[in-house]
Parts: C-alpha cells; structure tokens; sequence
C-alpha cells in the first residue's frame, strides 16, 4: 500500500513537471511569435512574388519574421505615419523624401530598382510605340490620349500610380475629361489593373516585376518598353521614426533594413528571376 501511494506520489510529481514544462515551450513558443516586424510595402513586390522569395530566407538567418501589409505607397505612408507598421519599402522617391523630411521616417536606404514599361493590345491601336529609339513614355501616352484609346490607371496613390501622372504631366495631357470614357480608374493593384487591361484590350502602365510574374497576359504585350531614365522604378526602404513611435520595433527594423542592403540580401533579391529575367537590379550603397 506504501508502494502504490509512493508511486501515484511519483505520477503526480511528473504529471505537474510535465505540465510546467509544456507551460515553458507554451510561453517560448509566444515569445517567438512575438518576434516580427511589420512591414507597410507595395502590392508590385508582392505580386511580383520577391517577398516569398527572399523573406524566409531573412527569417531563418535572423530568427524574425516580417509581416508585410501590401498597399499602394501613398497608403503605406499613411499607416507608418500612423505608427502602424515599424519600415516600409516603397517606390516614389519625391514622397519618401517628404515623408523623411516631416520627421516620420529616418534611415532611407536604395534598396533596388527596375523600370516602368507601357503594355497595351497586340497590334498596338494608338501607334504608343512609334518609331523605336525615336519617342519617350510621354510621347507615346501622348499618342494613347490623341487616338482616345482605352487606358486603365491604377488610381490608388501608388508609386505607380503616382508615376502615371507624372508621366501625363510631362506629355502635357489632362486625361481627367477622358475618365469614364477611354482613360478607366481601376482603384486596384497592379495584378486587377493588369487584368482589367487585358479583358478591355486597353493600355496601362506596369512595373516590370509584376509584368513578368503576371501569367494572365491574354491579349496583352510590351508597348514601350525601353530603357528609358524618366521610367526608372526606384524602391527604398526606411525605419518608422521611433521618436514619433516609441512602440516600433526599432532594433528588429533595423536587422531586417541591414540585411535587405548587404551583400546577402543584396544577392537574394538578384536571385529573383523570371524567364531568365531579373525582376529587380539590387543597387544598395
């Protein structure tokens, strides 16, 4: 009787150190989860696929995953100056500067770059391309808008987005009296704009990574498509200010901002290929 007392003694003795044990994995196991950062980018790396590419990669070296919150970047700026995400990695120069400027951002780094291109119908309707070598992107959105042919606009605040408008800019062109007509405001990422462009059998302007990843292309070819310096497609990447945001994960950002411009990320997002294609030129300094 002593025996069998002193054995259930035994039983419980290793029951409960079984339990704290699997309270010690229970909350190791939380801390780990706890070990993120968010990142505010752009729907472009994301459907690109560069992230699922590159972001375990990061994860199993460091130990820190990265959730990423894909929206154009005028979006992504607005919930890093809310505090919502610790870096973001975006692509329109001017407004990343403005932002670093007003204090909300800091450590801006060139992370890597591709190019802008216009795709549009086979046949090319509106003549965008004209002679080769002899136009620039304007010209060639300034033949779109003359022939009223169909344009889908992302018309989301983002770089591309944003890029678009330059461009119109620059060809001198209102394309607001259009809207609803021939020029089309998608509202969407570059994949549904894509989409849209290929179901209408309009142009658009795409980013060069989601092009070549884009795999729905029916109907759809390269229009202009030349390097072209007015087409350069720069994203960088930055800290959330953890002055104006003491809760930003300052110390993981920044592990994660290092080895994006290393010589390791650096040859990570080169790896990143499609057709033999780079899908973006790593140019960190």
């Amino acid at each position: 009787m002593v025996w069998a007392m002193g054995m259930t003694i035994a039983k419980i003795k290793i029951a409960g150190l079984a339990l704290c044990l699997l309270v010690f994995a229970a909350s190791n196991g939380a801390a780990a989860e706890r070990r993120f950062i968010t990142l505010a980018s752009t729907t472009s790396t994301v459907a690109s696929g560069l992230y699922d590419a590159i972001l375990p990669i990061f994860t199993e070296q460091s130990g820190i995953a990265v959730h990423v919150i894909a929206v154009g970047t005028g979006q992504a700026l607005r919930l890093a100056r809310n505090g919502d995400a610790d870096a973001l990695l975006v692509h329109h120069p001017p407004s990343e500067r403005k932002f670093v400027a007003a204090g909300y951002g800091i450590d801006r780094r060139a992370v890597m770059y591709n190019q802008f291109l216009i795709v549009g119908p086979h046949g090319d309707p509106a003549g965008a391309a004209g002679a080769p070598g002899a136009n620039d992107a304007a010209t060639a959105l300034r033949r779109i808008a003359a022939r009223q042919a169909a344009f889908i606009s992302r018309a989301d605040n983002s770089g591309t987005h944003m890029m678009e408008l330059g461009l119109w800019q620059a060809a001198k062109v209102d394309p607001a009296p259009g809207s609803g007509a021939w020029y089309k405001e998608a509202g969407s990422g570059m994949g549904a704009t894509l989409r849209m462009a290929s179901a209408m059998q309009a142009y658009t302007l795409t980013d060069r990574g989601t092009w070549l990843s884009y795999r729905d292309k029916a109907g759809l070819t390269a229009i202009f498509d030349r390097p072209d310096l007015s087409l350069r497609n720069q994203y960088s990447v930055m800290l959330v200010n953890p002055a104006k945001h003491p809760h930003v994960k300052a110390a993981e950002a920044w592990r994660f901002m290092d080895w994006l411009t290393s010589p390791t990320g650096q040859a990570a997002i080169a790896g990143v290929t499609m057709a033999g294609e780079k899908l973006f030129i790593p140019n960190a300094q």
